[in-house]
């Protein structure tokens, strides 16, 4: 598999290019400076950097409270958008830091009389409640991240937080986001008919599955896209895999997103397999290639 045809949660930002030349705060953890700046992103900023020029904002750790009164901070530009990648590691600081970024209006040292509103942009990526690792219990996911900083910012302002994009699955930008890549790679193959079917394999029914069905509901150039839940991960299935999806017995509590409204029959998929090799000879065995 090329570079190319590897779609991350973040990888649709690329189409943002309104963006691209503003100062923007990254959150998250791993390479998140650099994972923006392969994005097209000019001007970023991390929340370490911001948390070292206002070490003042910081004070729920009190080991790293600063002992002395630091000097004010000079020179740091003003920040015009947020990018959140995924769950960072210090909860408490970065949920801290970009509350401070929002309702200051990208001028954390600066005192307003009135809290902006509408906020600065907010980009987010990857909304997933849980993951599943290798506890018998699954963990938090960004998503659970992205809950803290709605429900803080609406308890403190009174207002809810606005999204300019939300991007990973379940979102339809994300599923049309590899429609346009994988019509991209047919082309570079040279192949002359047209792509008319899709499969989506997951094994989260509320973000995998919700987010195909969802996109399947919005086809403009291809006849479907059709969804496969295998039971490695987020979802076990304990007994033989039904014949009928309708068998299956979904979820009661919505695990999806905010902004996303629960809709039963959007979690059902259209197939349930053991796993994604069976999902591959599936798919394979309806396109009559097996």
């Amino acid at each position: 598999v090329s570079p190319e045809q590897v779609i991350l949660s973040h990888s649709p930002l690329r189409l943002f290019s309104q963006f691209h030349h503003k100062c923007m705060l990254v959150a998250g953890q791993g390479p998140v400076e650099e994972n923006a700046q392969n994005l097209g992103f000019k001007h970023v900023v991390t929340i370490e950097t911001l948390r070292k020029a206002y070490p003042l904002l910081d004070m729920v750790d009190q080991s790293r409270r600063p002992k002395e009164m630091p000097p004010p901070a000079t020179g740091f530009p003003t920040i015009e958008g947020v990018i959140l990648f995924g769950e960072p590691v210090r909860w408490e600081t970065s949920l801290q830091l970009i509350i401070d970024v929002l309702l200051s209006d990208g001028n954390p040292g600066a005192e307003l009389q009135d809290i902006p509103y509408p906020h600065l942009p907010v980009l987010a990526c990857n909304m997933d409640l849980l993951w599943m690792a290798e506890a018998k219990i699954p963990r938090f996911g960004h998503g659970t991240f992205l809950l803290c900083l709605e429900t803080i910012y609406k308890k403190v302002t009174g207002r809810e937080l606005k999204y300019e994009a939300l991007i990973g699955k379940p979102s339809t930008v994300t599923y049309r986001y590899a429609e346009y890549l994988i019509k991209q790679q047919a082309e570079k193959q040279g192949w002359k008919s047209p792509i008319r079917r899709l499969y989506a394999v997951g094994d989260n029914p509320m973000s995998d599955i919700y987010g195909a069905n969802l996109y399947n509901n919005y086809l403009n150039s291809v006849e479907s896209c059709e969804s496969i839940l295998v039971c490695t991960g987020v979802y076990r299935h304990n007994a033989d895999v039904p014949s009928k999806t309708e068998e299956c017995m979904m979820e009661t509590v919505f695990h999806g997103h905010r902004d996303f409204c629960f809709d039963p029959s959007l979690v059902e998929a259209s197939y349930i397999v053991q796993d994604v090799n069976d999902a591959v000879e599936l798919a394979f065995k309806k396109e009559n290639w097996s």
